[in-house]
């Protein structure tokens, strides 16, 4: 058997062009959604990621303010920062890039942004309505894996879903959102016992741990949808996720490469919170 490639860098390329459509038509109506980015320091991955969000938002025509910050300023500076972006009508979603510096409080920092306005779905209140089904923004790398299975076309309702990781940026929402769609839902992580006996009873296996090649070929079983949310480079420096992608997809029945598999949806569906976060603002005039 030899997997089918989820191809995420096909699948998001689909939804911006949806996600363009819906900004003009928006943009026609007098509303220009717009996205706010704080970056504190001068930490070169947050960097990069910046640019990759600054620059989506200028291909789909929305409006974008970079705000940088000295890695010295204190909590209270960037709390104010983000009060005023609570308050300007010009901005519909606020992201503070991390990891922050040592002396500021993240919980702190994602508990100040308006739950209307983010666009990230870390705040409490997000999670909360997300835990609970109702209308709120989803964390945007856990949402764009859904997606992709949705586009993809796989069944989720009656399935076993196995979780290798339980941050909550990825592990924890992604199992809710499978929980949500009616799968059953097992959390794996550092200290779970005889992990393999646990992923190979996976329909639908999500690797969130950011070791290279942590999940081999004995970890899974045949015919498995099995996607690689890891970012991580290996000894040779090359780029690579948590599996170990040419046996496991000797394997599997879908997988997800890195890159261009789970990375491309992730500001995609950052655009999208943002699209929907203007749409609602207007809805609410």
């Amino acid at each position: 058997m030899t997997a089918q490639i989820i191809n995420g860098q096909e699948i998001a390329a689909k939804k911006r062009v949806e996600i363009a459509k819906k900004v003009e038509d928006l943009k026609s109506q007098g509303v220009t959604p717009g996205l706010a980015v704080i970056l504190v320091g001068n930490n070169h991955a947050s960097q990069t990621y910046v640019k990759s969000k600054e620059k989506a938002c200028n291909e789909l025509g929305m409006y974008t303010l970079l705000i940088k910050m000295e890695e010295e300023i204190t909590e209270r500076e960037l709390l104010v920062k983000i009060e005023e972006l609570n308050a300007d009508p010009k901005i519909h979603g606020i992201l503070v890039q991390l990891p922050l510096p040592k002396q500021i409080d993240e919980r702190k920092v994602i508990e100040a942004i308006s739950p209307l306005k983010d666009v990230d779905g870390f705040h409490p209140i997000n999670i909360g309505r997300m835990m609970t089904g109702q209308n709120a923004f989803l964390p945007c790398t856990p949402y764009g894996i859904m997606v992709l299975l949705e586009e993809t076309g796989i069944s989720i309702p009656g399935k076993h879903v196995v979780v290798v990781g339980r941050s909550n940026i990825v592990g924890k929402p992604v199992g809710q959102l499978f929980l949500n769609q009616h799968a059953t839902v097992t959390y794996c992580h550092s200290r779970t016992k005889d992990l393999e006996f646990h992923t190979k009873q996976a329909d639908i296996l999500i690797s969130a741990v950011g070791i290279p090649n942590f999940i081999n070929a004995e970890h899974v079983k045949d015919g498995a949808v099995v996607i690689d949310v890891g970012m991580n480079r290996n000894e040779a420096g090359k780029l690579c996720g948590d599996v170990s992608f040419e046996e496991v997809s000797e394997k599997a029945g879908y997988i997800t490469p890195v890159p261009k598999g789970v990375g491309p949806m992730t500001i995609t569906m950052l655009m999208y919170n943002t699209l929907k976060s203007a749409a609602e603002s207007f809805a609410r005039i």
